[in-house]
């Protein structure tokens, strides 16, 4: 298939021109103004670190370029010109502009943090985990604006500019940079008058006699409740009468007693602690699965993202959400 050129020789040889003669016009303009600055040719040499003869031929070809004489060079002075004060005057803002932002680039990686920062959490986690930790966050870093996005979809960083995600399972994205905030424990839970009345299974087969709520994930795929059992990983899909695609949903209908349902410890922690739930197969509890800060690189980081990822490491890792040994195991059924 013939390739048809959008440019004619004719204009290929003028952007041709343009790039060089950008460059060229780039470094002389740097150098005029260093020399404006700093009064003679000399001392701007000194502050550019080059030699005074590359200044001056930078300001030559400069001259040269727009055909005016920018200076008038003496042996004991250096002025500008009526024509390079009116140049000087037109550049200055657009280089303290380039100056400003190259200061304000130092500042993101070394000064005060600042700016916005866009966070990507899944639902569930996003809620009870992240979104409580930002007040203290805020009051830390009050120039700091953040932008929680809560959703169970996998986070595209590029596309849906996203600084920090966070990640729940397994990582197997070779792309990003992930750490691991804490083990994700993956309890069998029902209420505690579900285990009253009902019992709780003792063994993954006996979870086919149980009333079993369940979770469809993002995708529309029905999570598969996963075991360990000598080393291996058992996955299982059990029937039961209610499936949401909110993990908030299926809690609330566990502890409604309507059956039960494998849940992440952060979503069911408090809960056991207080007796409003009871957990059963612990000793085949999934022990391969973690949560996760995410993000695309560990170089040049603003300062915004490292100091917010710290933050949140050091505090989720206070939560105490590690409850399975402290959680025993109700009787299958009720003596009653």
């Amino acid at each position: 298939m013939a390739v048809t050129t959008l440019y004619s020789p004719a204009a290929r040889e003028r952007n041709d021109l343009l790039a060089s003669s950008f460059a060229t016009t780039y470094a002389g303009v740097v150098a005029f103004i260093a020399v404006v600055h700093e009064g003679s040719f000399a001392k701007a040499a000194e502050r550019l670190g080059i030699g005074r003869s590359a200044v001056s031929r930078s300001v030559q070809k400069l001259e040269g370029q727009l055909d005016t004489r920018l200076f008038l060079r003496t042996t004991r002075s250096t002025t500008l010109t009526a024509e390079g004060q009116l140049f000087y005057d037109n550049c200055r803002p657009g280089v303290d502009r380039i100056v400003q932002s190259v200061g304000e680039m130092r500042d993101l990686r070394s000064g005060t943090p600042r700016g916005q920062l866009r966070i990507s959490a899944t639902v569930g986690f996003g809620r009870k985990i992240i979104a409580p930790l930002m007040r203290g966050f805020r009051a830390l870093y009050p120039e700091v604006t953040v932008d929680l996005v809560l959703d169970d979809h996998p986070t595209d960083f590029i596309s849906d500019r996203i600084d920090v995600a966070f990640r729940n399972g397994r990582m197997d994205d070779s792309q990003v940079v992930a750490r691991q905030l804490i083990p994700m424990q993956m309890l069998v839970c029902g209420s505690a008058d579900y285990a009253r009345k009902v019992g709780l299974p003792q063994s993954i087969d006996a979870l086919a006699e149980h009333a079993c709520i369940n979770f469809r994930l993002a995708s529309g795929r029905v999570f598969e409740w996963e075991f360990k059992v000598d080393g291996q990983t058992r996955k299982l899909l059990p029937k039961g009468p209610h499936c949401y695609n909110d993990a908030d949903l299926v809690l609330q209908a566990v502890l409604d007693g309507e059956g039960l349902a494998q849940m992440a410890g952060y979503q069911i922690c408090e809960h056991l602690r207080s007796g409003r739930l009871a957990a059963c197969l612990t000793d085949y509890a999934p022990d391969d699965r973690g949560h996760f800060v995410c993000y695309l690189s560990r170089h040049h980081l603003p300062l915004r993202v490292r100091v917010f990822i710290d933050y949140v490491t050091q505090q989720v890792r206070m939560l105490d959400l590690h409850c399975r040994e402290e959680v025993p195991n109700f009787p299958e059924r009720s003596a009653a």
